[in-house]
């Protein structure tokens, strides 16, 4: 039988709520009926990480300044998903789809653009704090087509690096956003997956022609 885990919220309080971030304090009944208080929870809206190579397998990424960890990060292009309301949060009617929108960041962000697109996964932002997803995708053989238009918090600069440098960057912890990382993981497991059936693929018209 199922074990009944969910809580039950019994108040929330608004703490700050402005046109970049809904952020509450909650109280929470456990299932067995005691009362915990106080549980922070933000709200902001969807958003998009491209795993992005160009034409020549150099991966595209991009070097800004992240105020949390106060530190210059380099990390996949990335950005929210565009809200009919215009607002980080509220009402879930957006003007673009997950794809669309992780097009333009890609775009936006680095002038580059791609017809060859895959959805790697969608997946909570952070399930403890945030009710936002991010959606992850991976763009191949990019081709430069503009410059950057970026928007006017954005301040940042492209890097191209090779399989073996991310790698790198991730072991030594220089890679320092966790969905990116997770992105490249299942970005690298695709492409692995791909090779293997490319190869056995091989291997069955080879058995064929003997």
């Amino acid at each position: 039988m199922e074990e009944n885990l969910a809580w039950t919220e019994l108040k929330t309080e608004h703490i700050i709520q402005d046109e970049w971030i809904d952020f509450r304090k909650s109280s929470y009944r456990y299932p067995d009926g005691r009362v915990f208080e106080p549980f922070y929870s933000y709200s902001r809206r969807n958003y998009t990480v491209v795993v992005a190579s160009d034409e020549e397998g150099r991966y595209l990424c991009v070097r800004q300044f992240r105020q949390g960890i106060r530190k210059v990060t380099t990390e996949f292009p990335a950005g929210g998903i565009e809200r009919v309301s215009g607002k980080e949060y509220g009402s879930n009617e957006y003007i673009e789809t997950a794809l669309e929108a992780a097009k333009r960041e890609l775009s936006e962000e680095t002038g580059y653009v791609s017809d060859d697109w895959d959805h790697l996964l969608t997946v909570p932002a952070n399930a403890t704090l945030a009710d936002n997803y991010a959606f992850v995708f991976q763009a191949r053989n990019c081709r430069k087509e503009c410059e950057q238009d970026l928007d006017e918090t954005e301040v940042l600069g492209i890097k191209k690096l090779s399989a073996v440098e991310i790698e790198a960057l991730i072991h030594t912890g220089e890679f320092q956003q966790a969905v990116h990382v997770m992105a490249w993981l299942l970005a690298k497991e695709a492409k692995q997956g791909s090779e293997r059936i490319t190869d056995n693929e091989t291997i069955q018209k080879k058995s064929t022609v003997l």
